[in-house]
């Protein structure tokens, strides 16, 4: 049979090709596609042609292997329905709602195992939000909020409103979120944030400032900054504030591409880095405090860490940033 599949044929030129689908394998299910959701971030880096090309557009999803070399296809959030199956797979599997990381297309061939099952009650509106929702949770588990701290989400895009809703449900100090976009502020009120914030309100920054008891000397002013930081907007400026919103022992994670910046030494670049794609992708800073369990041989003053998402290895350092020495 035929599918549509959307390609990207070179920067900033995308079309709908019609394919032959290859007749199913034993044990392989056709899937008709319902939705399809746009990766905001990594797909229109695609779209622009500014990803590496020397690495795979995603390692760890088999329908992304290849390099970032056009022409090609992207997405990895396809919901639908299993329209056929080979000979080996139990015909229960006909009509069964699924979720695979897949790029768009309107029918495509998997496997039981690279299919999610969808539970009863979930639309495909709202299952096909599976993998940002995966993000959420494990930026909740990397960061670690602790009963009664202060948390700042700067970027309140998809994955920055379903990291507030999660972060909502703890038992915090306050939750704040800051977005430039107003409908996405009034988004993340709705999801359970304290207060929001545009970053281009100088009015607005001032009175987050206030309410986090900020500018003051960090080491001698108590209940000052931000705990917990989540920095998922990837504007470059919100680096910068990410800082100077912080306590003096604060846990910061970051999760974007950073286009067109260079990135301060402890952050490094990812491998295969295109010129102007800095790759921060998972990155987490955390002090000495005790309450978050972090090895005994980090230094427990005022030092900040470095963590590679997954290794989680911590080497103390010092960054001196204009207007204000951090002990990291």
């Amino acid at each position: 049979m035929k599918a549509r599949q959307l390609w990207f044929t070179d920067a900033y030129k995308i079309e709908v090709q019609e394919h032959v689908l290859p007749a199913l394998e034993s044990d392989q299910l056709l899937v008709k596609t319902h939705c399809s959701a746009i990766s905001a971030g990594t797909e229109m880096l695609v779209y622009r042609g500014q990803l590496p090309y020397d690495i795979a557009l995603d390692a760890t999803i088999g329908a992304l292997q290849q390099t970032q070399s056009y022409p090609l296809q992207y997405g990895y959030a396809c919901v639908g329905e299993i329209e056929e199956v080979g000979g080996n797979v139990c015909e229960t599997w006909l009509g069964k709602r699924v979720f695979a990381f897949q790029p768009h297309a309107s029918h495509f061939v998997s496997t039981p195992e690279n299919v999610i099952i969808l539970p009863n009650g979930i639309e495909f509106e709202a299952a096909v939000f599976l993998a940002n929702m995966e993000t959420a949770v494990n930026l909740v588990l990397d960061g670690k909020p602790i009963l009664g701290e202060k948390v700042v989400v700067l970027g309140q895009g998809i994955v920055g409103l379903l990291l507030s809703s999660l972060l909502a449900k703890f038992p915090l100090s306050h939750l704040y979120a800051i977005d430039a976009i107003e409908k996405r502020r009034q988004c993340a009120l709705q999801q359970g944030v304290n207060y929001v914030f545009s970053p281009n309100c100088v009015s607005q920054i001032a009175a987050l400032k206030e309410a986090l008891h900020l500018p003051v000397q960090l080491d001698v002013t108590a209940n000052a900054g931000a705990d917990l930081i989540y920095e998922v907007s990837g504007a470059t400026q919100a680096l910068d504030l990410s800082i100077f919103i912080a306590s003096i022992e604060p846990a910061c994670c970051l999760h974007h591409w950073s286009l067109g910046i260079n990135p301060p030494d402890f952050l490094g670049a990812a491998p295969g880095t295109a010129p102007g794609a800095t790759g921060i992708v998972g990155a987490a800073f955390a002090p000495g405090l005790p309450g978050r369990m972090f090895p005994s041989s980090l230094n427990k003053s005022s030092n900040w860490a470095l963590a590679a998402s997954g290794k989680h290895k911590r080497a103390p350092r010092q960054q001196t940033v204009k207007g204000r020495c951090l002990n990291m």
